[in-house]
C-alpha cells in the first residue's frame, strides 16, 4: 500500500510539471525545426546553381583569369558560358547578337541595341554584367594572327595584375588601352588626357615623379576608377563602359557630339565605341583595322588623329 501511495504521488508531481511547461519536449524541438523552414531563405546576389552544375560546352567566352572577388568590383572571374553570343533581355528588346562580328554586330549584341536610345529620347543602357559577356582571354586574344594585343604585349603583367586586384578580366582593361592610345603610353588626349588608359588629369594625384602616363601607375589608377564605376552601376558593364568613355545615362547624337566643331573636336563621345570595344576588342579584333571598321557613326573622323 506505502509503494501505490508513492507511486502516485511521483506520477502526480509529474503530471503537473508537465503542465506547467517545466519538462522539454519533442513538440518544443519540433515547433523551433518549423520556424527554421518557414523562414525565408537569405538573399543571394549569385545566380542559383544546381548543386551538381552539368557539363558546359565549350565556346570562345573564356574571359581570362579567375581572380578574386574585391570590394572595389566584386564582378571577378570568368564569365559564364553561353554557346557564343549573350542572352540577355531588356526594355530595349532583342540584342540581335551573332557568333561573328560584323561592323554593325557580334556576340555581344547590335550596336543598335548597345547604344539603346542614343537616337530617341537618349541612352539607357540595357542590363547587361559581367558574367553575361563573350569574350576571349587575354593570352588567347595575343595568340591571333596579326593581334592588335601584340602592341601592348609589354604591359600584360600590369594588365594581369591589377585585373586580378580589382575583379577585372584582364582583357578588359587591355581593351581600354587599344581603344584609347593604341597602347601607346606616350598619347596625351586632347582634353589632357594620359597615358595608355587615357586617365583624366584630376586622377594622377600620387603618380611617380608626377609622371601620370607611367604604364604601372596610370593602369592601376584605370583599374581601380573603372571597378568602382562597375560596382556604382550595380555591375551593369555597359553603363560602366560608356561611362569610361564620358557617357551619361540620357544621352544623345547631339551631346555626344557638341564639339565636334569646337577647338577640341575630339572631346566628343565616340559614338562608335561601345560596338568597337565589346564586338572588337574583346573579341582580339582589331576595331580600327580598314577590313572591320566597327560602326556607324565615325564621328571622330573628322578631327583627325
Amino acid at each position: 500500500m506505502k509503494l501505490t501511495t508513492a507511486l502516485l504521488a511521483v506520477i502526480a508531481a509529474a503530471s503537473l510539471t508537465v503542465q506547467a511547461g517545466h519538462l522539454p519536449s519533442l513538440s518544443s524541438r519540433s515547433f523551433h525545426n518549423n520556424l527554421a523552414i518557414r523562414a525565408p531563405p537569405a538573399r543571394n546576389r549569385c545566380r542559383h546553381r544546381d548543386s551538381k552544375p552539368s557539363p558546359q560546352p565549350k565556346s570562345k567566352n573564356t574571359g581570362g583569369s579567375s581572380s578574386k572577388s574585391s570590394s572595389s568590383g566584386g564582378n571577378a572571374g570568368p564569365p559564364k558560358q553561353n554557346n557564343g553570343i549573350i542572352h540577355v533581355q531588356s526594355n530595349c528588346g532583342d540584342p540581335r547578337a551573332t557568333a561573328r562580328t560584323t561592323r554593325l554586330s557580334g556576340p555581344n549584341g547590335h550596336i543598335d541595341w548597345l547604344n539603346c536610345g542614343i537616337e530617341n529620347g537618349g541612352w539607357r543602357p540595357p542590363n547587361l554584367h559581367v558574367n553575361d559577356l563573350v569574350v576571349v582571354s587575354l593570352s588567347e586574344a595575343i595568340q591571333k594572327p596579326g593581334s592588335p594585343f601584340m602592341a601592348c604585349a609589354r604591359f600584360f603583367t600590369f594588365f594581369n595584375r591589377y585585373g586580378n586586384q580589382f575583379g577585372i578580366q584582364p582583357i578588359l582593361l587591355a581593351s581600354f588601352a587599344l581603344q584609347e592610345s593604341s597602347c601607346r603610353p606616350e598619347t596625351v588626349g586632347q582634353g589632357g588626357e594620359q597615358g595608355l588608359m587615357q586617365i583624366t588629369r584630376d586622377k594622377c594625384g600620387g603618380a611617380p615623379g608626377g609622371n601620370c602616363r607611367d604604364p604601372d601607375f596610370n593602369i592601376r589608377t584605370a583599374a581601380r576608377y573603372f571597378a568602382r564605376t562597375l560596382a556604382d552601376n550595380n555591375g551593369n558593364i555597359l553603363a560602366a563602359v560608356g561611362t569610361y568613355n564620358g557617357w551619361t545615362r540620357g544621352l544623345t547624337v547631339g551631346k555626344a557630339t557638341a564639339a565636334r566643331h569646337s577647338a577640341c573636336c575630339r572631346c566628343q563621345n565616340n559614338l562608335d565605341y561601345l560596338q568597337q570595344y565589346f564586338n572588337g576588342w574583346c573579341q582580339g579584333i582589331n576595331a580600327y583595322d580598314a577590313n572591320h571598321r566597327l560602326g556607324k557613326y565615325f564621328n571622330l573622323d573628322p578631327c583627325g588623329q
